[in-house]
Formats: C-alpha cells, structure tokens, sequence
C-alpha cells in the first residue's frame, strides 16, 4: 500500500501535465508584415506599401469544429502615391479590434472569417518636393477617425504553440473624412473620389 502511494501521486502529476500541455490557456502574440493599399485611387496612381503590425490575441480552447479569436492589433498601413510632379507615400497607423469566427479544418489548419474596427491614431505624408505641395508631415485631420470591416484568411499550426497565417482586411468606411470638399488647391496625396483600405497581412505567432 505504501509503495502505490508515490506511484498514484506520479501518475496525478502526470495527468496535471498532461491536461496542461494539451489545453492552452488560448492567449497568444503575434507580429507580422502588411502589404497595404487603397481602392478607388487610379488618379494617384496609388501602389501597395509594406508596413508591419503587431499585437495579442484571446482564442479559447474549443473541442468542436468552431471557434472564436479576439485581437488588440496596432497595424502600419498607407500608400505610395505618383502624380505628374511629385511622388510620395502616406503612413496611416491604427488599433485593429478583430472578432472572428474559427473553422478547425484539420489539427493543423484553421479558417478564419469575421469583422473588425479600426481607429486612426497617426497620419502622415511625404512627397519628393520641397515646395508648397509638400513635404506635408501630420494629416491626420484629412482622414477619418474610425473605420470598419471585414477580415478572412487562414492560420496553421505546425507544432504546440507556434502558428502562422495570412489574412486579408477590406473596409467598408471611406478613408477621408470629406473628399466632396476637397476642392482648389488640395494635397497630392488624395484621391478625387472615396476609397478604402485594403490590406493583405502574413503573420506569425505564439500561443499559450
């Protein structure tokens, strides 16, 4: 009797460990690199600028085929803007709320689709001219200050807690606060119509 006391209590620990390992808490970082863009912007002849973004996640453990993910992302967007005289680039960071749903594929593969809210907390612009047209600094009073969305893409997990993706981000709110008043001497950098952000995001991560 005394000898299986030691064991029962191995084995218990055992067990403890186990469940562990095997069920993480669902918290999790992640960085990555974004490929931005926005739509709508051929009178700027606008082109994809790379950025990055960071952040945490909250996706709790789910034995059935859905799920949910829950992200606080601080994300660099923009892009690069061409006119006749000048050329440039517009830097727009923003917090990204993600809220998705998951679909488990397999162990390894998991499919993700939802919405998300954005708001703007910098704005800036450069262009390659000294003169009055630029260089522009702070515009953040040109752009909207709240955005939304939705987000899709997929995500794999080869091995414990490291996991990987990419997704891709398509707003539905205009970018500029009021492009109809943009009238006379307007910055390069906006477009004569509305456009919205679009962003194609590759990531990596840790769970735990």
């Amino acid at each position: 009797m005394i000898l299986l006391i030691p064991g029962g209590i191995y084995c218990q620990k055992n067990d403890t460990q186990n469940k562990k390992e095997n069920n993480p808490i669902g918290l999790g970082l992640l960085g990555g690199i974004n490929f931005a863009n926005v739509t709508n912007a051929s009178s700027i002849n606008s082109s994809n600028q790379t950025g990055f973004m960071a952040g945490i996640f909250f996706s709790p453990p789910s034995k059935s085929v859905l799920g949910s993910k829950t992200e606080l992302i601080y994300s660099r967007q923009g892009y690069n803007y061409a006119t006749n005289t000048l050329t440039g680039t517009v830097n727009l960071d923003y917090i990204l709320l993600p809220q998705m749903m998951t679909i488990r594929i397999t162990k390894f593969i998991q499919l993700q689709v939802g919405m998300q809210i954005a708001f703007l907390i910098n704005a800036k612009a450069d262009s390659s001219s000294a003169s009055s047209a630029g260089p522009y600094g702070s515009v953040i009073d040109y752009y909207n200050k709240f955005d939304y969305g939705a987000t899709g893409g997929v995500e794999i997990h080869p091995f414990k807690g490291i996991l990987a993706g990419a997704r891709y981000n398509i707003s539905f709110g205009n970018l500029y606060s009021n492009p109809a008043a943009y009238t006379g001497e307007q910055p390069s950098f906006i477009p004569t119509v509305n456009v919205k952000n679009n962003v194609l995001q590759l990531f990596a991560g840790y769970m735990f």
